[in-house]
């Protein structure tokens, strides 16, 4: 019904990270106008609903990892009004359009944008109010490593706030979205972004992501406590939230 491309396998976590770089640097000055036109606008609606659940613990430090092109972290800022907004991500590109966008709208004095390997993380622990990633952790080399790693940096009764694609468990929407994620996606891919392995693997990272119910076994793993996770639109997205005692 669709094709399947095969890509190389990393021969380590060190050589996807940086391939994973390599690939989100190459498609930074589209990635915007591809990632609102392939989910018609609808990723806007996933951002809001996670700044939602966020205005009731009122945040003043925040993190945002794997920010890519800042556009959570700028509605966050905008909507949550915080002190201080520390947005990381390894793609120096992806970061540069970052900061062109936060000088735009005049909110450089919230958030301050830096490379960073969400590995390995370049803070102190016990630092941040709220931790979030936005359709960024699917792509960490060791996905483990990175929740302990966010959880290291939060204060104790912080919260977690993370949005990603997910597979539809509802077999019509799954395989609509397969179609859609193995045949659309990648040539859209190739003719705004002239990059159609990128959204192949983009596409790939969905698939193999812990799906809701592993997800919360995985957050407890990694340090978090009272995982809850949220279905949005037929389940293509699921907002993941937890706790850090």
């Amino acid at each position: 019904m669709y094709k399947q491309e095969n890509i190389k396998p990393y021969s380590s976590d060190e050589e996807k990270g940086k391939q994973v770089e390599a690939m989100f640097d190459n498609i930074a000055p589209t990635y915007d106008t591809l990632n609102h036109r392939m989910s018609w606008n609808i990723d806007r609606y996933w951002r809001k609903k996670a700044v939602r659940f966020l205005q009731q613990h009122h945040p003043l430090h925040i993190l945002d990892v794997a920010s890519g092109t800042g556009d959570f972290a700028l509605l966050m800022a905008t909507q949550l009004k915080p002190e201080k907004i520390v947005a990381t991500d390894i793609a120096t590109q992806m970061l540069e359009v970052a900061r062109q966008k936060c000088t735009q709208q005049q909110l450089d004095h919230i958030i301050a944008f830096q490379r960073d390997d969400a590995m390995a993380l370049s803070l102190d622990d016990n630092t941040f109010d709220t931790v979030t990633a936005t359709f960024g952790i699917r792509n960490f080399p060791d996905l483990e490593q990175g929740l302990r790693e966010m959880c290291r940096v939060m204060r104790p009764q912080g919260q977690l706030c993370i949005l990603e694609l997910t597979t539809p468990k509802n077999i019509i929407a799954r395989t609509l979205f397969k179609i859609y994620s193995h045949t659309i996606l990648p040539l859209y891919g190739r003719l705004v972004a002239h990059d159609k392995k990128a959204y192949i693997y983009l596409t790939k990272t969905i698939d193999n992501f812990p799906q809701a119910e592993t997800m919360m076994e995985t957050l407890k793993k990694t340090g978090f406590h009272n995982p809850s996770f949220k279905r949005l639109t037929m389940g293509i997205c699921t907002l993941y939230t937890a706790t850090k005692q």
